[in-house]
């Protein structure tokens, strides 16, 4: 039925893998989530930057959630499923088993995590070659893609691992093979994280440069020579064995999967916004920018600085006393402390650089670690809560420091889509239009990844003419925060301490090796 004319009642289940659960969402044609469910995914670390998971314990929590997602309808209203994960790294064998990504030979273990940070050394061989694939993926390419992670198995586990695969999947990608068998790549990943050219494919010369000349020599079967847009329509649909794990009916829409930031951005950047006085309104989407706020934006190093502080235990009894999270107790908490001022400006003394596992974006630097300056001798929930806010500050500053690269690029950005646990936060939303001097708008539905997802199998089972009718369909505006001009002069200025920071850590690091 193209053109979005489905009959009523047309359902979609989106899945999304994030770095410590599967969540589901049945979503309807307006894009209501209907139902929501989540399962927690186990984790292993056996060494310092090393970060592993399990495909079959990842299936295994997408079956449990999407089973409970459709309890009590009639499942022959499903018409797609899509899916969205993190970019981690999967490793099978020729007959699709699992491999071990460890040097305890753990089989089940056999995911590199996106997080993980064991190719340094890799990484840095990759960047010296100056190669011109790299130039697409920020000048410089992140120890958190894959390249370096495959050279480091080649490089280290070449007789348990690397001899032996047959298949190398993004975590996205092995999901979609998982539920329809075809091994169809995503373009969204292999672009992103894989050095994949929308326009002239895989590159030879880089793989024969890095040491990954195998993956030439088999015309790349290992790593994807079919390659398909996010939202198309893989194969026959779920396979029998898939359905009957999932608890839906054989033969529904499976779309080629997105990385699960992108996801998020399918969910919440095309909503229609006429009404709300926004610049963005009747521009280019491309005016638009989408903030995910999930764990790798995020929430670890909110949680380090919170968590690790001496007042926390205070903190978590007061909050639980009054059925509570933390953060919503700390919010609370400014609001009693900041007096006269606005709150923003309790942190006129205190400031924090918040990379503490290296920056991604825009930098590119894996060395840089995280910083605070302007602490105290006092450790009490006043100094927790101010050093909360100077860290939900310096995550907006970072994101006006990826808008001002992007702008230095060539784009025209007005106004920020937030989605994620984050944008429940009305703190963290509120600075990051302050602090970028943007509006933001809120999606109608908070899990705008689940949705985003949806949007996918909405897309491959035909009901929709294209993504971007999905996405104008089953996108809505909840709410939109507006800066608040009057502490422009102020936050400039934090910013400009904010660049100062990074600044200063590299003249340290440059002094220590003597340069």
């Amino acid at each position: 039925m193209p053109g979005g004319d489905q009959e009523p009642g047309s359902y979609y289940v989106g899945v999304d893998v994030g770095t410590g659960s599967v969540r589901a969402a049945l979503v309807d044609q307006r894009g209501i989530i209907l139902a929501f469910a989540d399962q927690p995914i186990n984790r292993w670390e056996p060494q310092f930057n090393h970060h592993e998971q399990s495909s079959e314990d990842i299936w295994a929590a997408c079956c449990v959630v999407t089973k409970q997602v459709v309890q009590g309808i009639d499942v022959n209203q499903i018409r797609g499923l899509g899916f969205d994960a993190t970019c981690s790294l999967v490793v099978l064998d020729k007959q699709f088993r699992p491999l071990p990504v460890n040097h305890e030979g753990q089989s089940h273990r056999n995911i590199i995590m996106w997080l993980d940070h064991r190719a340094v050394s890799q990484v840095h061989r990759i960047n010296e070659t100056k190669h011109h694939v790299l130039q697409c993926v920020g000048g410089v390419m992140s120890v958190e893609m894959q390249a370096p992670k495959l050279l480091w198995l080649k490089e280290n586990l070449r007789e348990t691992c690397w001899d032996k695969a047959g298949h190398f999947f993004d975590l996205p990608d092995f999901l979609s093979w998982k539920a329809t068998g075809v091994t169809a790549r995503s373009l969204c990943s292999l672009v992103c994280k894989w050095t994949y050219s929308a326009e002239k494919g895989w590159d030879d010369s880089f793989w024969k440069m890095v040491g990954l000349e195998d993956f030439v020599a088999d015309n790349y079967s290992k790593i994807g020579n079919q390659v398909l847009p996010p939202g198309a329509s893989l194969g026959n649909g779920l396979t029998p064995e898939a359905a009957k794990d999932l608890g839906l009916p054989a033969g529904i829409a499976v779309a080629a999967s997105l990385i699960d930031a992108h996801a998020g951005g399918l969910g919440v950047i095309g909503a229609d916004v006429r009404g709300y006085g926004l610049a963005c309104e009747g521009q280019p989407v491309t005016s638009r920018l989408a903030v995910i706020c999930g764990t790798s934006s995020c929430h670890m190093g909110i949680d380090h600085m919170v968590q690790g502080h001496a007042a926390f235990p205070e903190l978590q009894a007061k909050a639980t006393a009054r059925c509570q999270s933390v953060y919503a107790y700390l919010n609370s908490h400014l609001d009693l402390i900041k007096k006269a001022r606005p709150v923003g400006f309790l942190t006129v003394d205190l400031h924090v650089w918040p990379d503490f596992h290296g920056n991604r974006s825009p930098l590119a630097d894996l060395t840089l670690k995280g910083m605070v300056t302007g602490l105290k001798l006092s450790q009490d929930l006043d100094d927790l809560a101010i050093l909360y806010l100077a860290t939900v500050q310096a995550i907006a500053f970072g994101t006006r420091l990826i808008v001002e690269a992007m702008e230095a690029a060539g784009h025209s950005l007005s106004t920020l889509f937030l989605c994620g646990g984050l944008s429940k936060n009305h703190l963290f939303v509120q600075m990051h239009a302050d602090i970028t001097g943007m509006p933001v708008v809120l999606s109608q539905e908070v899990e705008s990844v689940l949705v985003g997802a949806a949007i996918l199998g909405a897309c491959a089972s035909g009901d929709f003419a294209s993504v971007q009718e999905a996405m104008a369909r089953m996108s809505k505006v909840g709410k939109v925060v507006f800066p608040r001009l009057e502490d422009k002069r102020y936050y400039d200025k934090k910013y400009q301490v904010f660049l100062k920071l990074v600044e200063h850590q590299k003249e340290y690091a440059a002094i220590m090796k003597g340069e």
